[in-house]
């Protein structure tokens, strides 16, 4: 995610690069051409209008589907953390409260806390790992005893199977006494919104904008740099600076083709670039809060904004 309110204006123009490669070299060739006598072709400005116009109604639509799709997949991620929060408290809290029972094992209870906590930090880690097609499945050792991990290697949805195994911890827990009553309810109701924000995550994922949307805005928009050359050239000749016609015609051409990079930039929160949903911060955010409840002090150092940046 983006923090910085300043960019580059070098990394701008490398977003751009080839709209504007082929904006120079079209607007280059006409301004040649008309100066040498060689084509006096030129278009009526209206022409470039018109089109502008039909261009700027498909970017504005695939700009605001895409920050909708960006804003969606933050919120999501929002949801993951609050209720990550609710399910340690609940495990905390309900395990705690059987210490009067008489079949109360303080060893027993504490590692069942410490195992289910940890297990659902290795699920948001899994999930942040699974989302951005990652191989780095080694970051979640810490967090699993060496048979569960064997088992999560051996999966193909790794997040699906960690709510499983918190499921059945849950019910063992509630077989040997460590927990009673309606606990697992509660702790059953804060799965169920996991497993929830997962669907949300993957259907984003997995469902692209429109593709029609893509690429009409694509072909409008090089049909766009190619005829603007066209529709200025005569206007600027007849002002005697038909030259000019070249750095407004690129200009115009930035300013189209970055309206059009942001959307596509956006329209996938989840690739690991500057412009996605900082998981990785929010996945540290998770770890450090859960761990804290559980009265750890060693916790992991919170994620900085690196150069104007969060991942």
């Amino acid at each position: 995610m983006i923090i910085k309110r300043n960019f580059n204006p070098t990394k701008v123009v490398h977003y751009v690069k080839m709209e504007l490669l082929i904006s120079t070299v079209v607007s280059v060739g006409i301004w040649w051409m008309y100066e040498n006598g060689i084509a006096q072709v030129s278009l009526p400005f209206s022409i470039a209008a018109i089109l502008g116009s039909a261009l700027a109604i498909f970017i504005a639509f695939r700009n605001n589907s895409a920050y909708g799709r960006w804003w969606e997949a933050r919120t999501v991620w929002g949801g993951i953390v609050n209720s990550s929060r609710v399910l340690a408290r609940l495990i905390i809290t309900f395990t705690d409260s059987h210490a009067h029972q008489a079949n109360y094992e303080k060893e027993r209870s504490e590692a069942f806390k410490k195992h289910l906590i940890y297990s659902c930090i290795a699920w948001v880690h899994t999930l942040r790992i699974h989302l951005r097609n990652q191989e780095t499945w080694s970051e979640l050792k810490p967090f699993l005893t060496s048979e569960d991990y064997s088992q999560l290697i051996q999966c193909q949805n790794k997040p699906n199977f960690l709510q499983l195994l918190m499921g059945q911890k849950i019910y063992q827990a509630m077989a040997n006494g460590t927990l009673g009553g309606f606990d697992s309810f509660q702790m059953e109701g804060q799965l169920l919104a996991l497993a929830n924000f997962q669907g949300s995550c993957e259907r984003i994922k997995n469902t692209p904008l429109l593709r029609q949307y893509d690429f009409f805005t694509r072909l409008f928009l090089y049909a766009f740099i190619f005829l603007m050359p066209f529709a200025l050239i005569s206007d600027f000749s007849r002002m005697e600076m038909a030259s000019l016609m070249i750095p407004v015609s690129i200009l115009i051409s930035f300013v189209f083709s970055i309206q059009a990079k942001v959307g596509e930039v956006n329209e996938d929160p989840f690739e690991n670039r500057i412009t996605d949903v900082p998981l990785s911060a929010l996945c540290n955010t998770i770890e450090g809060d859960l761990r804290e409840m559980l009265g750890e002090k060693e916790l992991p150092q919170k994620t900085e904004v690196k150069k104007g940046y969060l991942f």
